[in-house]
């Protein structure tokens, strides 16, 4: 509970923080888009046994309109279209208040590349998610190596400096 109030915070402080902002500058302080693809897991042995390990995360980022405007993969990694990207680091991790769905996330950039959209972003977002869990069963010996890919959608805001 205390790190989804924590989590709640920092998205308050940084809408706060957004919306003076944009008083202020003509290119918006933030992108918000919407993910929709798979996560994907592998059966890996574990202390206990087997159990599904994050591989990674592969969606589509879309905007207000459901136009593609970029891309999530391994990292965590975010590109957008025009081909810069921004690697996140979790500085909080909230469960979800949706049963089944991927928790939220607080990432702060830790490195950049390409020049664009992502070039100064420096806190990444995932919040209102759905699906996207690990399998509760089907990972054993039989099954060491093999892979699900696991529907989930999210919200990403994408925090500039």
């Amino acid at each position: 509970m205390q790190k989804a109030l924590i989590s709640a915070l920092l998205v308050l402080v940084a809408s706060t923080s957004l919306a003076h902002a944009q008083s202020q500058s003509a290119k918006p302080p933030a992108i918000e888009a919407f993910g929709k693809g798979v996560q994907i897991y592998t059966c890996k042995a574990s202390n206990d046994g087997y159990a599904w390990s994050l591989k990674a995360p592969d969606a589509s980022l879309h905007d207000a309109k459901g136009n593609v405007i970029g891309k999530h993969f391994a990292g965590p990694s975010w590109q957008a279209s025009d081909g810069s990207v921004v690697v996140g680091e979790p500085l909080n991790v909230s469960p979800s208040p949706n049963a089944g769905a991927i928790a939220w996330i607080v990432l702060q950039a830790k490195s950049h590349s390409g020049n664009g959209e992502m070039t100064n972003v420096q806190y990444i977002v995932r919040t209102r998610t759905e699906g996207g869990v690990a399998p509760a069963s089907g990972c054993d010996a039989g099954h060491a190596g093999n892979e699900v890919r696991v529907p989930y959608s999210a919200v990403y805001l994408f925090f500039r400096s």
